[in-house]
C-alpha cells in the first residue's frame, strides 16, 4: 500500500517537495495506516486503490497510476458514502485531475485555507 501511495502522490502531487517519500511516508506508514480505517481496492494487477476514512473524512485516496480511469477511485468514494453518509476530504488548488474527479462525483467546496507548506487547500464535502 506504501508503494501504491508513493506513485499515485507523486504524480498527483508534483508541487509538494518530498512527496511520496522520507518523512511524508514515514508520517504515511506510522499514522495514516495505522490510526485510518483502510480500504483497498484490488484488480488482476494487485492492490490498485487505497481509501484512508478518519471518522466521515476522507483522509487519502490514492489510485495506481496504470489503473486511473478505471472507476476504482468512484468505487472507494461510493462504498465511503454508502457506510458513512456525507464525507469531507482536502484537495489541493493545484490538483486539477482530482478536483475534476471530485466535481464529477458531487462533491462541493465548503472552505479553503493554506496548509503548514503554503499550498492552498478545498475542503470539500460529498452527500450520498
Amino acid at each position: 500500500m506504501v508503494d501504491l501511495w508513493a506513485r499515485a502522490a507523486k504524480g498527483a502531487h508534483p508541487f509538494v517537495e518530498g512527496e511520496g517519500e522520507g518523512s511524508r511516508e514515514a508520517k504515511m506508514r506510522a499514522v495514516y495506516l495505522v490510526e485510518a480505517d483502510n480500504w483497498v481496492a484490488e484488480s488482476s494487477l494487485g492492490v490498485v486503490g487505497l481509501l484512508g476514512l478518519l471518522g466521515s473524512e476522507i483522509g487519502g485516496l490514492f489510485v495506481a497510476p496504470e489503473a486511473q480511469g478505471r472507476g476504482v477511485g468512484r468505487i472507494l468514494v461510493e462504498h465511503a458514502t454508502d457506510l458513512l453518509g456525507p464525507v469531507t476530504l482536502d484537495v489541493y488548488e493545484r490538483n486539477t485531475s482530482a478536483r475534476r474527479f471530485y466535481e464529477r462525483m458531487g462533491f462541493v467546496e465548503l472552505r479553503r485555507r493554506i496548509d503548514e507548506d503554503g499550498h492552498q487547500l478545498i475542503t470539500l464535502e460529498r452527500a450520498p
